[in-house]
């Protein structure tokens, strides 16, 4: 499994004494976008050497299937991914837990010049269809891997929201699986016609290519649809709850930053989002775009999650059901807010 393992130096911001009870190694996986901002700022700030931890590992993946697999492996104490992929994980096998919530509604479907007219002009429904009839071939949408958030959120829009069968879909798309620098890739060199995808790439293609228009997103896709969280080992809740408990401190302190203050935000997330090459002012944009969706709590994702959890069961893309019950962990969010 390919990784980039940064060591990092880690400033602090003032949580409480929990350095006796916390280990000094913590191995964190995360993926270089929008919805997993919090982690950046936590990154970024000395939560984790306050907590005791001094040397921690971070391994950046390109897509939530890739976690899993790490996850499965018995690498990483916690993970920052797709709620969808957090199923997966959950149910086969993995101990993990979802303490927090980071984003909800935050998928958006991209379509650029050739497509995005059939969304402007004429019914919605019937784009996909127009546009094969009139360029003599299907469309080409570009998404994350089966079972990811985004794919499901795509296939929900298409199904739910559009109405189309599995006829409709496969005989006017073609839908090809890739991770978000790919699908960044393929939309900037028009090798596909659109891509249901999150930020930045959302803004990054929408400041490149002046055709390119968002034709749905957030609730128009999939109302209620819940995001990237953060998980957590069952081992580490139990042998560290103290670490947790800051670890969902900071997360919540994160959120309050990105919502209310995304300027301040935006030199921590610029520093793993896009390499660290990102220019500050789409960042900005990505956070600003991102301010109403950045969501802490994790009882505020359980009925979207079981929403989603049938619907990937209906496409068999969750082959075993999970127990929603026990994928959840909300105590520590729960406690804290009360604080």
């Amino acid at each position: 499994m390919s990784r980039l393992v940064t060591l990092i130096t880690l400033l602090l911001c003032g949580l409480s004494n929990v350095a006796n009870a916390a280990k000094d190694s913590l191995e964190i996986g995360y993926m270089p976008i929008i919805p997993i901002s919090q982690a950046f700022i936590v990154l970024e700030n000395d939560t984790l050497e306050d907590a005791g931890v001094s040397d921690p590992e971070l391994f950046q993946f390109q897509n939530g299937p890739a976690i899993v697999q790490a996850l499965l492996a018995g690498q990483l104490d916690v993970a920052y991914l797709g709620i969808g992929a957090a199923m997966v994980a959950r149910a086969k096998g993995a101990d993990i837990k979802v303490v927090a919530s980071n984003i909800v509604e935050q998928i958006s479907m991209v379509a650029l010049g050739n497509l995005s007219p059939y969304f402007e002009n004429g019914d919605a429904k019937t784009a996909f269809a127009r546009f094969k009839a009139d360029q003599g071939r299907k469309a080409v949408i570009s998404t994350f891997p089966r079972g990811s958030v985004p794919e499901t959120v795509l296939q929900y829009w298409l199904q739910k929201q559009l109405g189309m069968s599995s006829d409709d879909i496969s005989q006017n798309i073609d839908i090809i699986y890739q991770g978000a620098a790919q699908v960044q890739q393929a939309l900037m060199t028009e090798a596909v016609d659109g891509a249901a995808i999150l930020e930045p790439v959302v803004s990054i293609i929408s400041d490149k290519k002046s055709d390119a228009k968002v034709v749905a997103s957030g609730s128009g896709m999939f109302p209620h649809q819940p995001g990237a969280v953060m998980v957590v080992r069952e081992a580490l809740i139990n042998e560290q709850p103290e670490l947790v408990k800051a670890l969902v401190k900071a997360h919540i302190a994160a959120t309050a930053e990105l919502r209310n203050n995304p300027e301040e935000a935006v030199k921590a997330v610029g520093k793993y989002v896009g390499g660290g090459r990102l220019p500050a002012k789409i960042t900005l944009t990505a956070l600003k775009n991102s301010h109403d969706q950045f969501e802490a709590n994790p009882n505020a994702i359980i009925d979207g999650t079981r929403t989603m959890h049938d619907f990937q069961a209906s496409q068999g893309t969750l082959k075993v059901k999970v127990d929603l019950e026990a994928l959840f962990d909300v105590r520590f969010y729960n406690d804290l807010v009360k604080e």
